[in-house]
């Protein structure tokens, strides 16, 4: 069986490039403009999109790159994998602030990477105060022109299930009025989440139409982003 030893060979591949480029995106963090910085991230993203390929013969189908807007957003995704936090730094605009769980932070290397694009770290624990630090946040970065990345479902989950999505990205699409652009994948087929292997084939992700929110409750945006995404991924192949 070669995804073993192909799997694995990605995962050195994976923390090389990590070991090498984290810290010298937090030292650079503070000599280069944050646009050249976000740059650098997306090579690092696409870099190992590319090895991913290579090694484990595991690529990707896009669709709706097109319906990206012009003006920075809210994107919302699904979350099943490991694949589409390499993915989507690779393939979004550069200039993005994700949302993510604190204690990402702690982990070597890859944590220094995270803290050098000024990422809103919750602690999950922390209730109200991490929604009102997520709403003062993200407010901020978005008037500074960036893309604030979120996965609404909170953690990855196994392809098949559902879980309710969590309402914060769609409470700051709310208060500030900015788009949310909703992507959906089937990732979590070929790359299971806390899996080792990565099995050969070809992703789908697709993008969609930006969704307009002014005027809108959290709670129906929170409905239009789900049942487009989970609907979007029921559409898209089941099985390897």
């Amino acid at each position: 069986m070669l995804a073993f030893p192909r799997s694995l060979l990605f995962l050195l591949f994976l923390g090389l490039t990590t070991m090498v480029m984290a810290p010298l995106f937090y030292l650079l963090k503070w000599i280069l403009p944050f646009a050249t910085l976000a740059r650098l991230g997306n090579v690092w993203g696409r870099l190992n999109l590319e090895a991913l390929g290579v090694i484990c013969g595991l690529r990707y189908r896009l669709q709706g790159m097109e319906k990206i807007p012009s003006q920075n957003c809210i994107v919302l995704s699904k979350h099943t994998s490991t694949w589409e936090t390499i993915a989507l730094r690779g393939l979004l605009p550069p200039e993005t602030t994700w949302v993510i769980k604190r204690e990402l932070l702690w982990i070597p290397f890859f944590g220094w990477g995270m803290a050098a694009f000024d990422p809103i770290a919750l602690d999950r624990k922390a209730g109200r105060h991490a929604i009102k630090q997520l709403l003062r946040e993200g407010r901020k970065w978005l008037e500074a022109g960036r893309w604030v990345v979120i996965f609404p479902e909170g953690t990855r989950v196994a392809p098949g299930e559902r879980v309710k999505y969590n309402l914060g990205g769609a409470m700051l699409a709310e208060k500030t009025g900015y788009p949310v652009l909703p992507i959906a994948h089937n990732a979590g087929i070929f790359w299971r989440r806390r899996g080792l292997l990565k099995y050969p084939g070809v992703i789908d992700l697709v993008i969609g139409d930006p969704i307009p929110t002014r005027g809108l409750k959290a709670s129906a945006i929170n409905h239009l982003v789900e049942e487009w995404i989970e609907a979007t991924v029921s559409s898209l192949p089941q099985s390897r």
